[in-house]
């Protein structure tokens, strides 16, 4: 089985989960985590080539970027032009389309591969729902989140003037519609008005029924779980009344580590060019040779 040297881009709470996902994958070696402070080095990461930037590390075959969605493109830029394929889990659903078309000429000019968006929504949830589409071409599927944290939109509190600390729950009231409860925790003298008008105008809020309080403390009220049920009602060929239904408990972060190093194994499967998950084999993002999950799982 061939050995794939992959660099963690980011150690926050996603980067934590990869790390952890590559050192228990059985194909994978670790070049060295890529930090914004290389200094700061936590005991778990005393092993490793703790470096600020990407370009200081030796024979990359892969980087997971592990960063803030609105940081993704500048990375992956980076990482390209390096000459190493990339993998992240960027989540602006309306965004994704523009993003995947630069990083694809990107790409495409390095020679290398880049699998875009590949957490578990947008990513493996995409892949369900392009299965049951499949399954019944005419009909509706809702996608309804939670309850639970969403680590994108919580970061995305945490981008705005005045914020401490940050934590957005993902309410599902039914048929794919959503309620963010949003936790501030906020800098002295900052002005909760003005951050409460910051995050209702944020496209990750924009769209959404958005309530905001203030909190002494963010941290005591965290639960990095989530849920999704997804679901879609629709016809098979001529036939009516077809029902579906997916449904998953996890720990947000942990599956979307999980997920982005089954893609990064991906990512250095494919020709050059730009992905989402529902353009990628699936069995490309398992370890060893095709024809033994054939075997397996057909």
């Amino acid at each position: 089985m061939k050995t794939i040297r992959a660099a963690v881009v980011g150690y926050g709470n996603v980067g934590k989960f990869v790390l952890e996902a590559l050192e228990a994958a059985p194909d994978f070696e670790i070049a060295g985590i890529v930090r914004r402070d290389p200094t700061n080095v936590p005991a778990e990461l005393s092993k490793y080539n703790v470096v600020g930037s990407i370009k200081k590390l030796q024979n990359v075959d892969v980087a997971i970027l592990a960063t803030p969605t609105r940081s993704v493109e500048k990375s992956a830029l980076e990482a390209l032009e390096a000459g190493i394929n990339t993998v992240d889990s960027f989540d602006i659903h309306t965004l994704i389309p523009s993003l995947r078309k630069t990083l694809d000429a990107a790409a495409k000019k390095a020679g290398k591969a880049s699998i875009i968006s590949a957490g578990w929504d947008p990513g493996t949830d995409s892949i369900v729902r392009t299965m049951l589409q499949a399954c019944a071409p005419k009909g509706l599927t809702y996608t309804n989140f939670g309850p639970g944290m969403s680590m994108g939109h919580s970061v995305a509190v945490k981008s705005k003037n005045g914020v401490k600390d940050a934590l957005s729950i993902t309410i599902p009231t039914g048929q794919g519609v959503h309620r963010r409860m949003v936790y501030v925790e906020t800098e002295p003298k900052a002005i909760f008005e003005k951050i409460c008008f910051d995050i209702k105008a944020d496209p990750y809020f924009a769209s959404d029924e958005t309530h905001i309080f203030q909190v002494e403390s963010v941290d005591a009220l965290k639960d990095m779980g989530h849920a999704v049920n997804l679901v879609r009602k629709g016809v098979s060929g001529k036939t009516n009344n077809q029902l579906f239904e997916f449904n998953m408990h996890i720990n947000n972060p942990a599956l979307t580590g999980q997920i982005m190093v089954a893609a990064a194994r991906a990512a250095c499967r494919q020709a050059p060019g730009c992905y989402t998950l529902i353009e990628v084999p699936p069995v490309d993002l398992l370890p060893g040779e095709r024809d033994s999950w054939v075997g397996k799982l057909v």
